[in-house]
């Protein structure tokens, strides 16, 4: 029935088309009065009635009137004809109702007549904001529904993780650890800690090696293992409550001679040094140290930006303070830390205003290109400190994304955003450019946080009870790399009461090479201790042994408390067989046999002669308590499995 309905109104509109163009033609236009006359024409025969309306203008000829007459006579004739032809137009109704009749019944089929005469919604109206310098023009509608120019898709060049390199290098704990600090490094600390040597003891000084240095630098961590970086060192050394390993490594006044002398720069003032650098008593050993970490290991795809504030109170000319800290005093170092593992990728040194006096102008700006640099088709997340519209863009140019928390204060946002006045909580403004995304979430009554992303490019908010737009959940993922490496660090940190600040940040550089080495160690051997929740304190504990373990190999005094002569005597033995292979065990007797090697990695807290334990190669149900130690395996064995050989008093003592 609508498509007759349809046909039906086409011929009306095209009747009413030549209706109207037959009363354009009986309309002067000569500017003339009008006078309407009403004729009723009659035909002959009395069959047909016609009432036509002729327009008659005054003032013109009478041949004008009857061409006007005729062009009504003609168009009346048209109208006949037009009546005329209703026979072909029901045969028309006839054919669409056949078609219709034989046309099968689909009940998929929908008809769009009533979908096309019902109006479109109008679209929603596209709010504009002005930003605060009237230089940016921000838009409610998102740059797919504008369509506007969005990010191309961004590529990681890099495989994240560790590189070849590291891959290659990295045999053992200890090795992974020395990949940070290469052949330079060593050369400049041995160099100078003898000249500094030279300097205090003169001839008396005796010249040191990367195996002295090694020893001195496990000791440091062990302290921090164990929590005791703020204990004396009388205390640490102390032969009942210390710990055994610092006795057996090296004496106590050998250590305290190493911490003095220890040094990676002359002391001297240099003629050639540049007074304008603050940095120069570190920078080369500095600078080097930090190109290395690149090389390494490769950052996922969220790269963190911040600042972490070493503690340091004594004199410094760039000391900075900052309440907001745990430590509040101290040198500040930007941060470039993957997000996922916090492995730190790139450090520098803040030194402070120049030697002008000027403040930096875009410091955040140019920090954070600094700290990314070399970087490609990376996230970068920072906090509103470094935040700006100048930066999303310059970090867009170099093919790189840009998240962040934004200061209120900035004049490239809209007042619009920033008035919290009527807002409802949880609720959530968002602003978008073509390169640029916006929001301005409300946690609270009265309170709002600004967020800005060249990331994210529409309005998604999450779906849970606090609303929060997805800009914020990508922001809180990936937002705790460095702040995650400062608590890490001070965990278990090295640092040691001094008043020389080039000390103090190369303690901070140790803590951050022995975090970078386990992200390291884990990544190429994820089977370490994969069921442990302690795999930090662990890594540590053996970094530690490993480091001082050549310097006690070669050690000539033996201490004088029994544990700690033990140490020595196990890391000896072990030096003087090829191979170290571990204890074998035997199942079918029950019992251990020592295959004469020690095991060379693994902790070696031996315990002391008055303590007893069960000899370890008696049968489980014929076993003895016994205080005796094998001086090669340290086992615990009776007197029926000891080989006692008889000494006089003069002779035991040459032994010992």
């Amino acid at each position: 029935m609508k498509r007759r309905f349809s046909v039906v109104e086409s011929l009306v509109r095209l009747f009413e088309s030549r209706e109207g163009e037959s009363d354009t033609t009986l309309h002067s236009s000569n500017g003339c009065m009008e006078e309407e006359r009403d004729t009723t024409l009659h035909s002959s025969d009395g069959e047909e009635e016609r009432y036509v309306t002729l327009h008659t203008i005054d003032g013109c000829t009478e041949e004008e009137r009857d061409a006007t007459l005729h062009s009504s006579d003609g168009w009346m004739e048209e109208e006949g004809d037009l009546e005329g032809e209703a026979g072909p137009e029901e045969d028309l109704f006839d054919q669409t109702s056949e078609t219709e009749d034989n046309t099968e019944f689909d009940p998929d089929y929908h008809s769009t007549d009533g979908e096309e005469e019902e109006e479109e919604d109008p679209p929603e109206v596209e709010a504009t904001y002005q930003s605060k310098n009237g230089n940016i023009l921000w838009t409610s509608t998102t740059p797919s529904e504008r369509r506007g120019r969005l990010p191309t898709h961004r590529v990681i060049k890099m495989t994240p993780g560790p590189t070849r390199f590291a891959c290659s290098n990295a045999k053992d704990i200890i090795s992974t650890f020395e990949l940070f600090f290469p052949d330079p490094i060593k050369k400049i600390m041995i160099e100078m800690s003898n000249l500094e040597g030279k300097r205090v003891f003169g001839k008396a000084w005796k010249r040191l090696d990367w195996t002295d240095l090694q020893a001195y630098f496990g000791l440091l961590i062990l302290a921090g293992v164990y929590r005791s970086h703020h204990e004396a060192l009388g205390s640490l050394w102390h032969g009942v409550s210390g710990r055994a390993i610092f006795r057996a490594t090296m004496p106590l006044k050998t250590f305290s001679i190493m911490s003095r002398i220890f040094c990676f720069y002359k002391k001297v003032a240099e003629s050639g040094r540049k007074k304008d650098d603050k940095l120069a008593p570190i920078r080369d050993i500095w600078e080097k140290w930090v190109q290395r970490l690149p090389l390494l290991y490769n950052p996922g795809p969220s790269i963190t930006v911040d600042e972490c504030l070493v503690p340091f109170r004594g004199r410094c000319p760039f000391k900075q303070y900052m309440p907001s800290k745990p430590s509040k005093y101290g040198i500040k170092i930007w941060a470039a830390c993957d997000s996922s593992s916090s492995y730190a990728w790139n450090m520098q040194v803040y030194t402070g205003k120049a030697a002008d006096r000027k403040p930096e102008k875009n410091q955040g700006m140019r920090v954070v290109l600094d700290m990314t640099s070399g970087l490609q088709g990376h996230t970068i997340t920072c906090d509103n400190f470094f935040t700006s519209y100048a930066l999303g863009e310059e970090l867009l140019q170099r093919k790189m994304t840009m998240i962040g928390t934004v200061r209120s204060n900035k004049a490239e946002l809209p007042p619009a955003l920033l008035s919290v006045k009527g807002r409802a909580c949880l609720s959530s403004m968002f602003a978008f450019t073509d390169t640029h995304a916006l929001v301005s979430y409300c946690p609270r009554k009265n309170k709002n946080v600004l967020l800005m992303s060249t990331l994210h490019r529409n309005a998604e908010i999450s779906s849970k009870e606090h609303k929060k737009p997805e800009i914020i959940l990508d922001y809180n993922k990936t937002k705790g790399g460095v702040d995650n490496l400062d608590k890490l660090v001070a965990t278990y940190t090295c640092q040691r009461k001094t008043m020389r600040w080039p000390m103090v940040i190369f303690f901070n550089m140790l803590d951050v090479s022995a975090y970078n080495s386990l992200v390291l160690w884990t990544a190429i051997d994820p089977m370490w201790n994969k069921n442990k929740n302690i795999k930090r304190r662990l890594f540590l504990e053996e970094l530690g042994e490993a480091l001082v373990t050549p310097f006690m190999q070669r050690r000539q005094g033996i201490p004088r408390t029994p544990a700690s002569q033990n140490m020595v005597k196990e890391a000896q033995a072990c030096s003087s067989e090829s191979e170290a292979s571990p204890v074998k065990y035997h199942k079918g007797m029950g019992t251990r046999a020592c295959s004469g090697k020690v095991k060379v990695t693994g902790t070696s807290p031996v315990s002391t002669p008055s303590k007893r334990k069960r000899c370890q190669h008696c049968e489980s149900k014929l076993s003895k308590k016994t205080n005796m130690t094998c001086n090669r395996c340290n086992i615990y064995i009776c007197k029926s499995h000891a080989v006692i050989t008889t000494y006089c008093f003069a002779c035991n003592k040459r032994k010992v």
